[in-house]
């Protein structure tokens, strides 16, 4: 059986149905069933089939109808999301038939691969299965590499301390900084997370902010303070972070998980001041300024992945009708590692 044999003649789609106040859910989404999409193949344009999708905490942003460094997910448009997938209708012979291709595949069964557009498909590099390119070696590890060594600029022998240490993007940052020589203390919530990041990711020390009084554990930690806060979390943890900042510290901002699905902003941090009596740095980043960069940094984590220096973790879904109870599992904190959702199989 040929690959364009088992070409569906519908595409279903997941589109945003309305905007969520507070918790995102399967409620603001709806499932369509759209005629296949034809590519122009003279043109170079392809067909291509989803395997596997991503799902990261910056998602939540692109459903609010703000000014972000992205425009807003529309009403009535496929959600947004980055994807493996296979070619199954080509003349390109850049992009062959069954050639593996990573991009943003939005949550669809199919789409057109453009190689003439701005955010063109990239191919997979041969034998790399679709969880890898998306998880390890995707978007979230990225982010870890370019936040801690570009805007973070941890030197070795320094106090780095990483709040959603056991998400896909802190743990692999307190790997990297552990790797870079430094003291590192992962915050995360639970037990079972914290054993993790001992144990697998080598770290020194995880304080399960749940069960543990923050405050009083990190002044025992850093007699001296902290050197790099990476920030993946933000509130009532970034308060009590600042106040625990060594003289020149650097405060990476990545994200802030914990105000994403609420209704309404909370009151911000009330020691702001700490940045100027302490002359600290504090800088957010978007991991797409550095993608000419990511080859430098891919060939980096394969390394560290090769020779067992950084460990992971996945949470693999499945089902395309699952889609959107997925996306909510990053806001209630039900995964555990890289959140990913297989849709089909390579053929």
């Amino acid at each position: 059986m040929t690959k364009e044999s088992q070409v569906s003649h519908t595409n279903r789609q997941w589109f945003l149905k309305e905007r969520p106040m507070g918790l995102v859910g399967p409620e603001h989404f709806e499932l369509v069933e759209s005629p296949l999409p034809e590519p122009d193949l003279t043109s170079g344009q392809v067909l291509l089939k989803t395997l596997m999708l991503s799902f990261e905490p910056a998602m939540r942003g692109w459903l609010d109808d703000r000014p972000s460094y992205v425009p807003p997910v529309g009403i009535g448009e496929p959600m947004r999301a980055p994807g493996v997938c296979q070619v199954v209708r080509s003349d390109n012979p850049q992009l062959p038939e069954g050639a593996l291709v990573q991009g943003m595949a939005n949550w669809q069964e199919y789409s057109i691969g453009d190689p003439s557009a701005a955010s063109s498909p990239r191919r997979l590099r041969e034998g790399t299965p679709p969880n890898l390119a998306l998880g390890v070696f995707g978007g979230t590890s990225l982010t870890a590499y370019f936040g801690l060594l570009e805007v973070g600029q941890p030197q070795p022998g320094e106090t780095i301390l990483v709040s959603g240490a056991a998400g896909a993007t802190g743990s692999v940052v307190a790997q990297i900084a552990r790797i870079n020589g430094c003291k590192v203390i992962g915050i995360a919530g639970g037990r079972e997370k914290c054993e993790w990041l001992v144990d697998d990711c080598k770290i020194d020390v995880a304080i399960d902010y749940k069960s543990e009084d923050l405050d009083g554990r990190l002044r025992e930690l850093c007699p001296k303070g902290v050197d790099v806060f990476f920030d993946n979390v933000g509130g009532e943890i970034l308060q009590t972070a600042l106040s625990h900042m060594a003289d020149f510290g650097r405060i990476v901002a990545c994200g802030c998980i914990s105000n994403y699905n609420l209704e309404s902003p909370p009151p911000g941090p009330n020691n702001l001041n700490l940045i100027i009596s302490r002359s600290l740095r504090m800088q957010g980043f978007v991991m797409m300024n550095y993608m000419a960069q990511a080859g430098r940094a891919l060939k980096e984590l394969s390394g560290w992945v090769n020779t067992g220096e950084i460990a992971w973790r996945e949470d693999i879904q499945e089902g395309f009708e699952n889609i959107p109870a997925t996306l909510q599992r990053l806001y209630t904190g039900a995964n555990e590692g890289k959140q990913l959702l297989k849709v089909s199989d390579p053929q």
